[in-house]
């Protein structure tokens, strides 16, 4: 069961994160374009992204809370890092770039609003904050994976060498 749930922590954080760092690309790539390409480019994001942020976020946070229980020792140490690095992930999202995200699917592409560079750089702000730390949680539980590994590893060896 721990394997399982290790091996889907690992596959919704590495595609979350891998999907957050797509987005930084894109929104990094539209800086130097104009209002109503900036408008356009974000209501097409706003299309679907959401449905795959939730698709892979959630997912994410179960598993890995659920693997931090069933952890033990350095493990859920490191496990909880990751669940901490989500917690700001969670905290991010819905404080800064939801209620953005809300504000901009009502903006017009050829008159958005005269203040939309300010709204665009907090939400990218918040945006790079949220994708380092999912990163960061990818990064934990990987090696997370590979200390338990190793660990499980050894103890095998040992075991089997006393004859137990």
């Amino acid at each position: 069961m721990t394997r399982f749930v290790r091996s889907a922590s690992l596959l919704f954080s590495g595609v979350f994160a891998g999907f957050l760092v797509c987005v930084l690309v894109l929104e990094n790539s539209l800086r130097g374009f104009d209002a109503s390409v900036y408008t356009q480019t974000r209501l097409v994001e706003l299309d679907s992204l959401d449905k795959l942020a939730s698709a892979t976020l959630i997912p994410e946070m179960i598993t890995t809370v659920v693997l931090a229980i069933r952890a033990r020792g350095n493990d859920r140490r490191m496990v909880l890092v990751a669940v901490a690095l989500l917690a700001v992930v969670f905290a991010t999202t819905f404080a800064i770039n939801l209620p953005i995200n809300s504000d901009q699917s009502a903006w017009s592409v050829p008159t958005p609003p005269s203040d939309w560079a300010s709204v665009r750089d907090r939400w990218q702000v918040a945006h790079a904050i949220r994708t380092v730390a999912a990163v960061l949680a990818f990064g934990v539980l990987i090696v997370a994976s590979q200390v338990g590994a190793t660990v499980r590893g050894r103890v095998r060896r040992v075991t089997a060498a006393v004859g137990v």
